[in-house]
């Protein structure tokens, strides 16, 4: 069976590009978006939406929406401890990169496609007050509450590939027994944010919800291909209405942050199992974020992979 991919493309999401040297900027979307021209894969473009405040405060709290707002307008400064700077027309560049996000997944609900992607989502580090680690708003948290409190779904699945933990995503929803995790990364004793020990389960009744797996530098393909039974036998168990994917490319060789040595077969595999398990556990309600990556040929390799992962089941 072929799958109807969208991808999520236009300038708007360019928009989504801190000033340089910031490792993050809009060379990866344009390299992503080029080699998949370049490919004989099949997809259904999608055009990129604003979120409205609205939306956004689904999830984060009404005051640091105001405060993205006014540093927008200012045009400087930071919006954390130093690593997200402010610039004008930040908040409105944010707005597409979650608005996007929550595209995809309601083209998904609506049968428009049967997957989706976002190369500039997957921002997994802001909290609901605050932005963090190069993300504004938690456009991944956000679609999670627009799939429950505006479509009626309850139980969501998140999968995180990112070289980094996705705190944003794991603390917030720590006692949440319905938002199930499955975050592969680097060991945080070597690398932002610190966070996702083994032993972090989830809390309360939402323990063994929630899976940490953390590698130590230099871990390659073969390690993630060793996680992938028990990744299947979780989903399985899990039985998730939606499947969120952020697949960030910072995992592979020559990042200049990350410290693990993927190649973008690893990505192509997480994406072609999940692919396959939503069409077994969720009518193949099934979308994938870029999240990090700071070498533009990476971030093409890997996110190719993984549509090219989501078309054939």
């Amino acid at each position: 069976m072929n799958c109807r991919v969208g991808v999520l493309e236009g300038p708007e999401l360019l928009k989504y590009s801190f000033p340089p040297p910031h490792p993050l900027n809009a060379s990866r979307a344009e390299a992503f978006w080029k080699k998949l021209s370049e490919t004989k894969i099949e997809k259904t473009t999608l055009s990129p939406k604003m979120a409205t405040a609205e939306t956004i405060e689904l999830f984060h709290l009404k005051e640091h929406v105001r405060f993205v707002q006014k540093a927008s307008e200012y045009g400087s400064g930071t919006l954390d401890h130093g690593d997200t700077p402010a610039f004008k027309g930040v908040y409105e560049a944010s707005q597409y990169m979650v608005g996007s996000t929550v595209e995809a997944a309601e083209q998904v609900l609506a049968g428009t496609v049967d997957h989706a992607f976002n190369p500039v989502g997957g921002l997994h580090h802001a909290r609901r007050d605050s932005s963090a680690g190069f993300c504004v708003f938690n456009d991944i948290c956000v679609a999670v509450e627009v799939l429950r409190q505006r479509h009626g779904l309850k139980k969501v699945l998140y999968v995180d590939i990112d070289v980094h933990h996705g705190d944003g995503v794991y603390y917030s929803y720590e006692e949440d027994p319905d938002l199930y995790i499955f975050d592969i990364h680097e060991d945080g004793r070597y690398i932002y944010p610190g966070t996702g020990s083994p032993s972090e389960r989830g809390s309360g009744r939402a323990e063994g919800t929630k899976v940490n797996v953390a590698f130590q530098p230099g871990a390659s393909d073969l390690d993630v291909y060793k996680q992938l039974p028990k990744l299947e036998k979780f989903v399985k168990a899990a039985k998730p209405e939606f499947i969120i994917l952020q697949c960030g490319a910072d995992g592979l060789a020559n990042d200049p942050i990350g410290g693990l040595r993927y190649t973008a077969e690893a990505h192509g595999a997480i994406g072609s199992l999940l692919h396959r398990v939503s069409h077994e556990v969720c009518e193949g309600r099934l979308i994938a974020l870029g999240g990090g990556g700071y070498d533009s040929q990476n971030c093409a390799d890997a996110w190719v992979a993984v549509v090219s992962s989501f078309t054939k089941y």
